[in-house]
């Protein structure tokens, strides 16, 4: 492997971003012959996910080198998520009823066990994979993930903050962060391919998830018209104008909260994560498309504003890819084999949960993924269902920002005491 990509150049690594996503468009459209049967095995969603990851990981092109992430999830997922809640039917949302939060706190649960869990059955084969005093316990380290997997990158701060880890070692559970998080997100979408099957093996009800469903494309399909550039202008002015003000009210709300109360400044606080820019940009971005979703402008889903939010998700999934080194699974073994326990927990917990209440799929994927992968994941997976149910995943990752530093401080108490059995 080499030290610095063949391309560092955003312009030329975007590019080779959009040719994976036409390949995967342009093959994914063929319905016969070897594209066929192999996008029956594998969704489209995932290849998506999975070419940039191998130009990663063969250093053509590098997450490390590239901002082009972070433009996906600053200026296209708020405008994704405006466009996608465009048309959204904000009742029908409500009576999914209470088993998406089960199954998010079920994640969040999973988590917050399976931490523990998993530096109790490592110690068995490798007691000081999980040992360390001081500043260098791995559980301090491990408490960041936690964070991570249960609010975002503003709750593993606080849990940095908090647990005081030795900077110099953090930088290895940030590998395990990005390698064991990308890799569930890879199983996640692979799953979507097959939730028909995995909904009758769980014999799951998804009668208000298709209810929603209906009920957009009924509405979409009675204002469907000819787009004209008229129309594409006003849906790409709807979407950023959206995002300017998302992004104005974050920083202002942001500045407000950490300069006026101590507890949001603190980092060492529970309610730090409410100091996120992030956090805020993404739920104003929603709470405007809800907003206009009571007004004419929901009409522009007839001239396709929720397949322009569609765009802007499938790059965001292309750009989370590039984070996935596939090489970097072998770096650290004995971090990442605690990592690849603790998610095997977490989902195992999910799959008897969903299995006991009959809970769709769709139910667990999001439910997860509003833990492990934030507000940057959940609504990607939600809309490879059906656009009108991102805002599902958006809210519920929401609640991930909320709970995250508490159920994080429990969880690395319960790793300190697993890791001196």
């Amino acid at each position: 492997m080499q030290d610095s990509p063949v391309f560092s150049n955003d312009t030329i690594v975007f590019g080779i971003i959009m040719l994976c996503l036409g390949f995967v468009f342009y093959t994914s459209a063929i319905k016969t012959g070897f594209w066929n049967k192999f996008y029956k095995v594998v969704p489209s969603v995932l290849m998506c996910y999975l070419l940039p990851s191998l130009f990663n990981s063969f250093g053509i092109i590098s997450d490390e080198t590239s901002n082009l992430y972070f433009v996906a999830s600053r200026y296209l997922l708020p405008a994704s998520l405006v466009l996608m809640t465009l048309s959204i039917d904000l009742k029908a949302v409500f009576n999914l009823g209470p088993k998406a939060l089960i199954m998010f706190f079920t994640g969040t649960i999973g988590i917050v066990i399976g931490g523990p869990i998993a530096i109790l059955l490592i110690s068995l084969v490798s007691p000081d994979t999980v040992g360390g005093v001081g500043p260098d316990a791995v559980w301090r380290g491990l408490a960041t993930l936690a964070g991570s997997w249960i609010g975002g990158g503003a709750n593993q701060a606080a849990m940095l903050e908090i647990f005081k880890y030795n900077p110099e070692k953090y930088g290895g559970m940030v590998l395990v962060d990005i390698v064991v998080a990308n890799l569930w997100m890879a199983v996640v979408l692979l799953g979507v391919g097959k939730s028909n099957k995995i909904d009758k093996w769980l014999k799951a009800d998804n009668t208000a998830i298709d209810d929603l469903k209906n009920k957009v494309i009924a509405f979409t399909e009675s204002i469907t018209r000819t787009p004209t550039l008229s129309d594409y202008i006003m849906i790409l002015a709807i979407a950023f104008v959206a995002v300017g003000v998302a992004h104005w009210g974050a920083g202002n709300i942001s500045d407000f909260l950490t300069s006026n109360f101590h507890a949001v400044s603190d980092k060492t606080s529970a309610l730090a994560s409410f100091g996120s820019q992030f956090f805020w940009m993404i739920t104003i971005a929603t709470l405007i498309g809800i907003g206009l979703s009571f007004t004419k402008f929901k009409n522009y889903e007839g001239a396709g504003a929720s397949k322009f939010g569609s765009i802007c998700i499938y790059i965001l999934v292309a750009t989370i890819g590039m984070k996935m080194d596939i090489f970097k699974i072998f770096d650290n073994p004995g971090l990442i084999a605690i990592g690849l326990v603790w998610m095997s927990i977490h989902a195992l917990l999910l799959l008897v949960v969903a299995k006991i209440i009959k809970a769709p799929y769709f139910f667990l994927a999001v439910g997860s993924q509003a833990n492990v992968g934030g507000a940057a994941s959940a609504p990607v997976v939600a809309a490879e269902f059906h656009p009108s149910l991102a805002t599902v995943g958006v809210l519920l990752a929401v609640f991930g920002y909320a709970v995250g530093t508490y159920g994080a401080i429990f969880c690395a108490y319960l790793m300190e005491l697993a890791s001196k059995v």
